[in-house]
């Protein structure tokens, strides 16, 4: 098999190659280049899931970066098992070709107790004190000690957070780097989110991102001439494209004031108690999956939705046209307005909301919180409060890191819906032009093309 690298460069398109890109740019020049036909929802999980297995949403059942799960009557975002994906993965098709054939997972997610050969995953460690300390997951198990000794603790707080920066991708890079010169992997994946990160919490408009794309473009052009130098094929690609927003809407509070989201409280704040609603949506970018326990009242929930200012489309019937008729997803989902996201809000005021809403706190919340990647515009010397709590850290006091705000309206960049622009589509380039004679390709494309790359 052909040795091939793909750098999964999150939230690079069309419209971002430039000046700001050189290397990138006279790459994708020398090469050849296709928009990605994105799936519903166009989000990391869904995204990687059919790029790794060349299947839909209601066939390898990852219908978003997370769901309801009915019988725990829980909301979880963010698991990290493999077997989650309901679908053969790509290393799987190309062992079967050859027995030879061996992998390394950098970074992508559902990165754990997969048949990959090599994998490297954040997984903080969270002793019982309440601390949050970062740390790695690693397959086999003895590459986590001998990686953090040779490259020092992985950046976990540089990598989500309002503290993200190119850090955290460097550090990847490096992984990248490392684990090669070990382990030789026929096929080595490579998942650089920096942009990301960087485009929702400005936009794409703002002249401030352009020392960010200086920033991933010197990072892919040192890869890229690391890899080739080893004889490998590289293949740049991208999950989805940010498209600039302004308006978030908050779904779980419209099901709230219709009479149709329950709440407990705990400690004097709300907690969403799914079980007990009649509905309630989980946010995820620009699609929300809407869980109706009451069969009755869908017709009621979906008249509210299409009312709701910010809602494009509700999908009913209509989920099997966009696969998405699996039984993860909601009874109804939403797709926002170009430019609008949904929060995951559920509270009506806020100082009931739950302690962890000023928090990054990916797990718990029941939903995807962009605003994580804020400090407080309000807190007048933020580097003395946050100082103060890494104090009561070391001095081993229990303390809340309650930085983030609660205004929604600070976001500037989402993703997740499908029809956007060929300019904001995400892409996928080779230096193989022979094995990409079309200038759009679909997701599901994405896996075949990859297996093509490591055979012909």
């Amino acid at each position: 098999m052909q040795k091939t690298v793909v750098l999964n460069v999150v939230g690079l398109t069309p419209s971002l190659l430039g000046e700001h890109t050189p290397h990138l740019s006279r790459w994708a020049k020398n090469g050849q280049l296709a928009n990605i036909k994105p799936v519903l929802p166009a989000v990391t999980c869904t995204a990687q899931a059919t790029y790794l297995t060349g299947k839909l949403p209601d066939e390898h059942g990852i219908v978003g970066n997370g769901w309801y799960f009915r019988d725990e009557c829980e909301v979880k975002f963010w698991k990290q098992s493999n077997k989650l994906v309901q679908a053969p993965k790509i290393w799987d098709m190309a062992r079967s070709l050859d027995s030879s054939f061996t992998c390394a997972n950098l970074f992508w997610w559902y990165n754990m107790y997969s048949s990959v050969d090599y994998a490297i995953t954040p997984r903080p460690l969270y002793p019982a004190d309440g601390r949050k300390i970062p740390d790695i997951y690693t397959q086999p198990g003895e590459m986590r000690s001998h990686i953090t000794n040779d490259l020092g603790q992985f950046p976990l707080f540089n990598f989500w957070g309002p503290n993200t920066n190119i850090t955290s991708s460097q550090w990847i890079a490096d992984s990248a780097k490392w684990t090669e010169e070990r382990y030789n992997p026929t096929l080595t994946l490579v998942y650089l989110p920096h942009l990301d990160y960087v485009l929702q919490r400005l936009g794409t408009k703002n002249s401030l991102i352009h020392q960010d794309l200086q920033e991933i473009d010197a990072i892919c052009g040192d890869l890229i001439a690391y890899y080739e130098a080893r004889n490998a094929q590289v293949i740049v690609l991208s999950e989805y494209g940010i498209t600039d927003v302004s308006q978030p809407v908050h779904l779980n509070r419209v099901l709230r004031e219709n009479g149709l989201l329950a709440v407990r409280e705990e400690l004097g704040r709300e907690l969403l108690d799914p079980g007990a609603s009649s509905a309630f949506a989980v946010a995820d970018h620009q699609v929300a999956h809407i869980y109706v326990n009451d069969p009755s009242y869908i017709p009621k929930v979906r008249d509210i939705l299409e009312s709701t200012p910010g809602v494009a489309q509700v999908l009913e019937d209509e989920k099997t046209a966009y696969h998405l008729n699996h039984f993860r997803s909601g009874e109804l989902v939403a797709i926002a307005s170009s430019n609008s996201w949904f929060t995951y809000y559920y509270w009506l005021d806020d100082a009931c909301a739950p302690d962890f809403a000023s928090t990054v706190d990916i797990h718990r919340k029941p939903g995807y919180d962009p605003v994580e990647l804020f400090i407080d515009p309000q807190i007048k010397v933020p580097q003395l409060k946050v100082g103060l709590k890494l104090l009561q850290k070391k001095l081993g006091f229990r303390y809340l890191m309650d930085v983030i705000p609660m205004d929604a309206n600070l976001v500037r960049g989402s993703h997740g819906a499908i029809n956007v622009s060929p300019q904001d589509q995400p892409i996928f380039i080779t230096q193989k032009s022979n094995l990409l004679d079309v200038n759009t390709i679909a997701a599901t494309d994405v896996c075949k093309l990859l297996i093509r790359h490591l055979t012909e």
